[in-house]
């Protein structure tokens, strides 16, 4: 079974109309889920929490969208290895 993990993160936005975070060592890291419905729910309970300031935002990043494993690998990132 593949999985497709989801990052819950978020913070306080320098300017509620775009997605630049004041401070980024103060970003909210809320935790990694094994699908959309789950951290959808734990996206959805910050947002809820800090719906009083215009600032916080909340993100779900499709960690499983950033690579593809059936894609060979750049020459770049063998270096890493």
């Amino acid at each position: 079974m593949t999985q497709r993990l989801h990052l819950v993160f978020g913070g306080e936005l320098v300017d509620p109309t775009k997605n630049a975070f004041k401070d980024v060592n103060d970003i909210h890291m809320v935790g990694m889920y094994p699908d959309y419905a789950s951290a959808y729910d734990a996206w959805k309970s910050e947002a809820h929490r800090t719906v009083d300031n215009a600032h916080m935002r909340y993100f779900i990043a499709h960690i499983h969208r950033l690579r593809d494993e059936e894609t060979e690998a750049s020459s770049t990132e063998e270096l890493g290895n």
